[in-house]
């Protein structure tokens, strides 16, 4: 409590990171040049970083279970601190390009984990650019599940392909989901929720989940309600357009 009595940053009562210290612009460019440790491989990830109580050690040659979720643009994490708990034996993580904001939910994750011992030990984020580095972090058919919550839409279209849901994305994001795996997209901008529909819809690897699906998907009511974005849209009576997509196996596949 000393420490955060003298750190302005940190609410005294909670002992988490107070958000306006660490606001910044809404979106990144993602094509710009970012300075930030990038693994060279799956292999190189240290996940002693990330979740220390599971992984004392760095060495992983035990083929211990790793992450499953990823949070694509996680922003201040609202998102991950929900899954935390929801699917406790899931490691997770969150990517974000923008660094105070990475920082925040570093904090809050640091916060949470002093304040509920034993708990939010499977989540965690990282400063990245997940449009160029998604193969240096996990391995083919790694993921379970992958998010991607109100995206920048880059109106202008020649700023289209900075799209974080585009078709070769979706290529890169088909190979580090396994077989079954679901993305799950979400936006109040209804021209971009088009475009990441048509761009799932249109890819070989990918099929929508039925109504049944998504009302029986706890994670599908997560979407609009977890993040901060989620909740502006809701207090201000915005609508939001969603879509959910299993990775699948090509029937030119099936017997290969």
């Amino acid at each position: 409590m000393l420490q955060n009595k003298a750190n302005p940053t940190i609410n005294k009562s909670t002992g988490l990171p107070r958000k306006r210290f660490y606001r910044a612009r809404a979106h990144s460019n993602p094509l710009s040049d970012s300075h930030f440790p990038v693994p060279l491989s799956p292999s190189h990830v240290d996940y002693s970083l990330h979740y220390p109580q599971l992984f004392p050690s760095s060495d992983r040659s035990d083929g211990s279970k790793k992450i499953e979720f990823a949070d694509i643009g996680c922003g201040f994490g609202g998102l991950l601190i929900s899954l935390s708990t929801l699917f406790p034996e899931t490691l997770m993580i969150g990517m974000e390009l923008r660094d105070k904001v990475t920082e925040y939910v570093k904090e809050r994750i640091l916060g949470l984990r002093v304040a509920n011992p034993g708990q939010y030990q499977n989540v965690s984020v990282v400063r990245t650019n997940s449009m160029k580095y998604i193969p240096n972090y996990f391995e083919k058919w790694q993921l379970s599940k992958m998010f991607f919550l109100f995206p920048d839409p880059h109106f202008k279209e020649k700023n289209h392909r900075r799209r974080v849901i585009s078709p070769h994305l979706l290529d890169e994001y088909a190979y580090v989901l396994k077989v079954g795996g679901i993305i799950y997209t979400i936006t109040d901008v209804e021209e971009l929720g088009e475009w990441m529909k048509s761009c799932l819809q249109n890819h070989l690897m990918f099929e929508p989940l039925s109504e049944t699906e998504l009302d029986a998907d706890p994670v599908v009511k997560l979407l609009s309600t977890a993040t901060e974005e989620g909740q502006k849209v809701a207090r201000n009576g915005g609508q939001t357009f969603q879509a959910v997509y299993r990775r699948i196996k090509p029937a030119s596949q099936e017997n290969s």
